[in-house]
């Protein structure tokens, strides 16, 4: 699977903005997708992840109630729709996609280093 992230930039605390992750190589319906940040420093962490059909999302603590996860199947895309952005959301977002992983939860849960397929990342920034 190949993954193209966009969307990235600046915003001001409290703002919102949309991240996108094509994806191509293999029939987008199979496996689960997710999303994870790494900030300066720190090493990448779970975002959120979304299952094959949709049907089900998990999100990281830090984000729950302000970011959600989607995805189009027309369009081999999946979104990162985040709200009320704090400054600590500042980090690179990357998509990530592993055919061997079927929901959310198995990307909440697996180890970065064994997920297979990543996308370039995106960087966001807050500003306070």
């Amino acid at each position: 699977v190949q993954l193209q992230a966009s969307g990235g930039g600046l915003v001001q605390a409290g703002g919102s903005l949309r991240l996108s992750c094509v994806a191509s190589g293999r029939a987008f319906r199979n496996y689960a997708m997710g999303w994870f940040r790494q900030a300066p420093g720190k090493e990448r962490e779970f975002v959120a992840g979304i299952n094959w059909s949709g049907g089900s999302a998990v999100y990281a603590d830090s984000v729950k109630g302000r970011f959600t996860i989607s995805r189009d199947y027309a369009e081999n895309t999946i979104y990162l729709q985040m709200d009320s952005l704090e400054p600590e959301d500042t980090a690179v977002y990357y998509c990530a996609a592993d055919t061997r992983l079927t929901t959310g939860q198995h990307m909440a849960v697996a180890c970065p280093q064994s997920i297979s397929s990543w996308g370039q990342g995106t960087e966001l920034t807050v500003s306070s």
